[in-house]
């Protein structure tokens, strides 16, 4: 009994004593049950609105009051023209926006029928689709109490119309495709990396590599192009693919788009470094991006699930991550049709994240293996 107890011990100094192995053991559990208690959610809240209103009357303001006051709206601004309605959603402020008729209360007292249209961003299908339905509910709420306060004598029809920019079909390739994009280049340039270059430690063989004469510098350069190049087909067989089978044409300039695809190219490949420079095995360095990057990169960068209905720290945690910018970047370009000046917030972010983690992990494979 005295041995077995012995070697029990010896097992739980082997996985303690590696801190990385202990926190996959112990912290990736809790990671999960965040992720898939909180992150996987289809449903709406607090979602910003905008509305379009010429009358101003009492019926339009009880139908703003009454979206205003759900806990799934938020009334952001109003809009003095349909001119602006547009730009709006280009810049990402609002989830839709309400346009409501001319002379709104006098059409429903005289002819008991009033339109109003409700306008989303179809990019992101399955959130249009869900707002627009729950909008839908409390308009058809809201006719009812209308009815019910004139004793029923007036049957008040809502008429209520749904148009979906970029996206009138609601196909869902067009919101899948910049997703699977991003998860595919990271994949192999972040991960395939990280692993590549601790094998080589992990069987000595990155000590044999550095005391030629070559630079060290070098030498992880050539660990990183074939994972570079490989990215750049899979990029190409994207698009090709997109386009040809899943119909999902470029709307905007495929220069800017491959020069976008580039710079992610270029962050995912130095998260990689930079998670190889940490550790020493391939398993962990597997886990650690699973764990980092695949995991959050599917329930927060807003490819599966609204970001706006996570938690606070979720949402958060969901700027860190390059996928999240490169997704809407690539939405505004390839789906919108818009230029430059729509990303360059993105481009900006982006191009920050890849200088400061590209110098740290040098800076830590200078340290190290020098």
């Amino acid at each position: 009994m005295r041995q077995f107890l012995v070697f029990v011990q010896k097992e739980f100094y082997h996985i303690f004593r590696d801190r990385w192995t202990t926190l996959i053991l112990l912290v990736l559990p809790i990671v999960m049950i965040i992720l898939f208690g909180f992150g996987i959610t289809t449903e709406i809240r607090n979602t910003k609105f905008a509305v379009y209103d010429p009358s101003r009357d009492i019926a339009t303001q009880g139908i703003v009051n009454k979206l205003e006051t759900s806990e799934y709206f938020s009334l952001d601004k109003y809009v003095n023209s349909p001119e602006e309605i547009e730009p709006l959603f280009r810049d990402g402020e609002i989830g839709f926006v309400v346009v409501l008729g001319e002379n709104f209360y006098e059409n429903l007292l005289h002819t008991g029928d009033a339109k109003i249209q409700l306008i989303a961003d179809g990019t992101d299908p399955n959130t249009a689709s869900i707002l627009t339905s729950y909008a839908t509910i409390l308009l058809s709420s809201y006719q009812q109490e209308l009815t019910g306060t004139t004793g029923g004598t007036i049957p008040y029809q809502i008429k209520t119309e749904v148009r979906l920019l970029y996206n009138p079909s609601l196909k869902s390739a067009y919101n899948i495709v910049p997703g699977i994009m991003g998860m595919i280049l990271m994949l192999i340039c972040a991960l395939m990396t990280s692993v590549s270059i601790a094998r080589e430690k992990e069987l000595g063989t990155m000590e044999l590599l550095l005391v030629s004469p070559m630079k060290p510098i070098l030498i992880i350069l050539s660990k990183l192009v074939p994972y570079f190049t490989i990215s750049i087909i899979n990029y190409i067989t994207i698009l090709l693919l997109s386009v040809f089978v899943l119909k999902v044409p470029i709307a905007g300039s495929l220069v800017l788009l491959s020069a976008l695809s580039l710079l992610f190219i270029f962050v995912s490949l130095s998260i990689g470094i930079l998670i190889s420079s940490l550790v020493e095995k391939q398993i962990v360095a597997l886990l650690i991006s699973g764990m980092l990057l695949m995991m959050p990169a599917v329930f927060l960068s807003g490819l599966m699930f609204p970001i706006e209905s996570m938690p606070v720290v979720l949402q958060w945690i969901s700027h860190i991550l390059p996928v999240k910018w490169f997704i809407i970047a690539v939405r505004n370009v390839m789906i919108k049709g818009l230029g430059f000046s729509s990303i360059i917030r993105e481009v900006l972010i982006l191009t920050g994240m890849a200088a400061v983690i590209i110098t740290l992990s040098l800076k830590k494979f200078k340290y190290r293996l020098e």
